[in-house]
């Protein structure tokens, strides 16, 4: 059982550090709209949430891919708002 808890909290500080990792590089340079920088943020963390609650149901894949697909879906909508308020992109 021990030896579980070492592998869960080695996965888990991977996942935080390469999201993290990700998510910096992903919003630098100019020119992205906030729908585009919020489409990706969205899709990092519902991804990476996916994949705790996917491998604590046995399928970290599937439950990485539908949060990232539902995080993107919804930080794009997110941002896509905050550029029609602020006059488009």
């Amino acid at each position: 059982m021990e030896k579980r808890k070492i592998h869960i909290i080695r996965w888990f500080s991977k996942s935080v550090v390469i999201a993290s990792t990700a998510l910096a590089l992903s919003n630098c340079g100019p020119g992205y709209s906030n729908a585009q920088r919020d489409a990706t943020t969205g899709a990092l963390i519902g991804g990476a949430a996916g994949g705790i609650i996917g491998h604590q149901s046995g399928n970290t894949a599937a439950g990485a891919a539908i949060g990232a697909g539902v995080g993107g879906a919804t930080g794009y909508a997110v941002g896509n708002e905050k550029d029609k308020r602020r006059g488009g992109y």
